[in-house]
C-alpha cells in the first residue's frame, strides 16, 4: 500500500490542477472490461492475469472516487480474432467504460487497431508485448504501462555473451509477433557483441509434439534460446529433457515465468542456472516488491507461489488506470479526454522499486531485470536477481528514427547467422 500512496502523490504533482471531490455513491458503477486468454495453451497465464486486475481493484476497496467498480471478463484464445470478439462484447454489448487487456502479442496489435474506432473508450494494456502495438501507428487511447518484449530482454544478450561466454545460439520460439519481439531484443545486444544465431525454429501456439524440433537443434552451438509460454514451454522442456539434449538454455521472459517454474515437470534440474530477463525478479530485495508479493499471496492463497509476469503486468496497468480515474474524480463525461491527458503524463513508483512513465506513443519507460533460475531450500524454483537495467525505453536507448530504420521485427529480422 505504501507505493500506491506515493504514486498518487506523484500523479497529483504532475497532472492535476484540482483535488478530487468527495465520492458520489449514487452514480453508476465504473465498468472495467478485462480481456484475458482463459482458453488454450496460455490459459494458466490468463487466470493469473485476472488475479492481477482483481488485486489492483481490491487495493482501492473496490471503488474509485466514490464510484463502485464492476469487473466484467471475456476470454480470448491468443488469436487476434478472439481478442477482437472479446473486446467487442465488452465495449459494444456490455458497455464497459474502460478495457484492460489483452494478454498475447498479436491480440494487442488487433485491440490497438480496434481502439481507434472507439476514441471515447480508454484501453489499457494487459500483458501483450508485441513491439508494434505502440511503436508503429499507435492508437491515441491505448496506453501500455509495461514493457514490450524487446525491452524485457534488456541486458540478457550482453549477459549471455560476456558472462556465459556463449557465441553460437539456436532459437526455438512461437511463431507470432511477441516472440519475434523477444528474439529481436535478445539479438539486439548479442549480435552487436559478435554473437551468432545460427538457426531459428518458429512453432505454432499449441504444438504438443516437439520431438522433431528438439532433434533439429544443432549440436555445434553453445546454448538454445527458448521463447515459449504456458503449456508450450512445459511440453518443450519436458521433451528436451526426455530427449537427452542438455544444451544450456537462455529463456525468454515467459519460459522462466512462475507459470512454468511452479509446474511439476521433470525438467526442473535442466533449467537451473538458466539466464533470463523480464519485468520482475522473484528474489528482488525491495520492501515494495515484498509487500506486493505478500498481498498477492493473501488475496489468492490458491494462486502461484509468487505472482507471474502476467499477474504483474495486468496489475500494474490496472493500477495506473485506477490512478487516472481517481485523478479525474471518476468523471468520464468529456469522452475520456481528461483521463487520457492524465494517463499520458502519469509517473509513479512500481512494486519493483523503480519508476514508470510513458513516452510520446504512450509506451512505458521502466526498469528491467536480468535473472537466473535458482532453487530455494524447499526446492522451489525462482528467478534470482542478477542485475537491474534502469529506465529502458522502447528504442533501447537508440535514436527513434534510427531504431525504426532497423525494420519491423519478423521471422527473419534481425539476422546474424
Amino acid at each position: 500500500m505504501r507505493w500506491k500512496i506515493a504514486g498518487i502523490a506523484g500523479l497529483m504533482a504532475v497532472a492535476l490542477a484540482t483535488a478530487p471531490l468527495p465520492g458520489r455513491a449514487d452514480e453508476p458503477d465504473i465498468k472495467i472490461g478485462v480481456v484475458a486468454t482463459l482458453d488454450g495453451a496460455f490459459a494458466v497465464l490468463g487466470q493469473d492475469a485476472v488475479r492481477g486486475v482483481e488485486l489492483a481493484v481490491a487495493e482501492v476497496g473496490g471503488q474509485v472516487a466514490g464510484r463502485k467498480i464492476t469487473i466484467l471478463k471475456a476470454s480470448s484464445d491468443a488469436s487476434p480474432d478472439s481478442a477482437i470478439a472479446a473486446a467487442r462484447k465488452l465495449v459494444e454489448n456490455d458497455g464497459v467504460d474502460v478495457l484492460v487487456g489483452p494478454l498475447s502479442g498479436d491480440e494487442g496489435i488487433a485491440v490497438k487497431d480496434y481502439a481507434k474506432n472507439h476514441p471515447a473508450i480508454t484501453f489499457v494494456n494487459g500483458t501483450s508485448a508485441a513491439q508494434d502495438t505502440t511503436l508503429r501507428d499507435p492508437a491515441p487511447n491505448f496506453f501500455r504501462f509495461t514493457s514490450d518484449g524487446a525491452q524485457w530482454m534488456a541486458g540478457l544478450g550482453d549477459y549471455a555473451y560476456k558472462e556465459k561466454n556463449y557465441r553460437r545460439v539456436a532459437i526455438v520460439a512461437e511463431d507470432y509477433s511477441f516472440p519475434y519481439t523477444q528474439v529481436f531484443g535478445f539479438m539486439y545486444e548479442f549480435c552487436a557483441l559478435g554473437g551468432h544465431v545460427v538457426t531459428k525454429q518458429w512453432v505454432p501456439i499449441g504444438q504438443k509434439d516437439f520431438s522433431s524440433v528438439v532433434a533439429a537443434i544443432p549440436q555445434d552451438i553453445d546454448a538454445v534460446y527458448v521463447a515459449l509460454a504456458g503449456a508450450d514451454a512445459v511440453n518443450f522442456l519436458t521433451q528436451m529433457h526426455q530427449g537427452g539434449n542438455d544444451k544450456p538454455m537462455i529463456a525468454g521472459s515467459f519460459t522462466a515465468d512462475q507459470t512454468i517454474l511452479s509446474s511439476k515437470g521433470r525438467f526442473r534440474d535442466y533449467v537451473l542456472g538458466t539466464p533470463s530477463a523480464g519485468a520482475i525478479a522473484d528474489s528482488l530485495d525491495d520492501p515494495d516488491w515484498k509487500a506486493y508479493v505478500a498481498a498477492y499471496r493473501k488475496q489468492f492463497p490458491d494462486g502461484l507461489g509468487s505472482p507471474s509476469l502476467a499477474a504483474y503486468t495486468y496489475y500494474l496497468n490496472t493500477a495506473a488506470l485506477l490512478r487516472g480515474l481517481q485523478a479525474v474524480n471518476g468523471d468520464l463525461s468529456d469522452g475520456h479526454q481528461q483521463l487520457h491527458a492524465v494517463l499520458s503524463k502519469l509517473s509513479f513508483k512500481t512494486p519493483t522499486g523503480g519508476e514508470v512513465h510513458l513516452d510520446e506513443n504512450r509506451q512505458a519507460v521502466i526498469d528491467n531485470f536480468v535473472t537466473e533460475i535458482a532453487a530455494d531450500s524447499d526446492g522451489k524454483l525462482y528467478n534470482k536477481v542478477i542485475r537491474r537495467v534502469v529506465g529502458v525505453n522502447q528504442t533501447l536507448g537508440m535514436d527513434r528514427e534510427k531504431f525504426l530504420a532497423l525494420g519491423q521485427v519478423s521471422r527473419d529480422n534481425p539476422s546474424c547467422p
